[in-house]
């Protein structure tokens, strides 16, 4: 059974920076795609960023410059570096991994910026 398992949530004042990480295990299968997506209440879930099983990566315009996404493929764990952090960035952020073609989503982790 594939398990998809974020950390390193908190709370931090704003301009202060956190590493996020995610952990796809329970598969023969290589992870291929993982992205970030982040959620508030009330609100649908945005996509944050993607990187791809060779590092291509993508961001939304709002943390591009801010968040960089990198990826050790040996562990099938990905690492969303969070710097500059704003208030609007305070979410649940929860990790897609695609094996095989299917989709993944962890728990979440909760990310706190007070200003």
């Amino acid at each position: 059974q594939v398990q998809v398992v974020e950390s390193g949530g908190g709370l931090v004042r704003a301009g202060e920076s956190l590493t996020l990480s995610c952990v796809a295990s329970g598969s023969t299968f290589s992870v291929s795609a993982m992205a970030w997506h982040r959620q508030v209440p009330t609100k649908q879930r945005e996509w944050v960023a993607v990187i791809s099983r060779d590092g291509n990566t993508d961001y939304t315009d709002s943390v591009k410059g801010r968040f960089t996404n990198s990826r050790d493929n040996s562990k099938n764990t990905v690492y969303l570096q969070m710097n500059a952090l704003q208030p609007e960035d305070t979410a649940v952020y929860y990790c897609l991994a695609v094996l095989s073609s299917k989709m993944y989503w962890g728990q979440g982790t909760q990310v706190t910026v007070s200003s």
